[in-house]
């Protein structure tokens, strides 16, 4: 049987009440907080509120997040995101996060596959697009070696410490 976000290694699915443990520690992760644009920690009861309150409509919400899920256990291994979804222009930006645990075994990329094919074939999205500071080598390649072409570079664009970064603009025409 065939899925349209599944792969056998990998499925993407709806947040769910048991999600909490999984986004309260990947929130909290101090060190995740530079790719983030985390200021403060989150409580179980604001992500509890916020699994709650989420309805995954992509046209209410102009936001869409699934979590990545290994498929065989459904252990959460990351979520993946359209943000800042423009549905007169069909283009959404994309997030993905795997847990540091699970980076380097292809996850990401079977991630990205899914949601890709579910952005072009199924909500029949033109372009996607992705925000990666300069310093973030692996992310900058794994979307590289997917097909996202840098289009530009953002100077000074975000903050980290006391100093600013530069960010790639990457985007995808579908």
């Amino acid at each position: 049987m065939s899925h349209l976000l599944s792969n056998g290694t990998v499925t993407l699915r709806a947040l769910e009440p048991t999600d909490l443990e999984a986004l309260y520690r990947w929130e909290n992760d101090t060190a995740l907080w530079a790719v983030s644009d985390t200021i403060a920690p989150y409580s179980r009861e604001s992500l509890w509120n916020y699994l709650e309150n989420y309805t995954g409509d992509l046209y209410a919400q102009r936001q869409l997040r699934l979590m990545v899920t290994l498929a065989d256990d459904g252990t959460p291994a990351g979520t993946i995101d359209f943000l800042n979804f423009d549905p007169l222009n069909n283009r959404a930006e994309l997030g993905l996060f795997i847990a540091s645990e699970l980076r380097g075994k292809g996850l990401g990329r079977q991630a990205l596959e899914l949601l890709t094919a579910y952005a072009r074939d199924h909500l029949g999205l033109r372009e996607l697009h992705v925000f990666i500071a300069m310093d973030n080598e692996v992310c900058l390649k794994l979307f590289e070696d997917f097909g996202y072409r840098r289009v530009g570079v953002l100077q000074s664009w975000v903050k980290r410490g006391s100093n600013y970064r530069d960010v790639a603009l990457l985007q995808m025409i579908l």
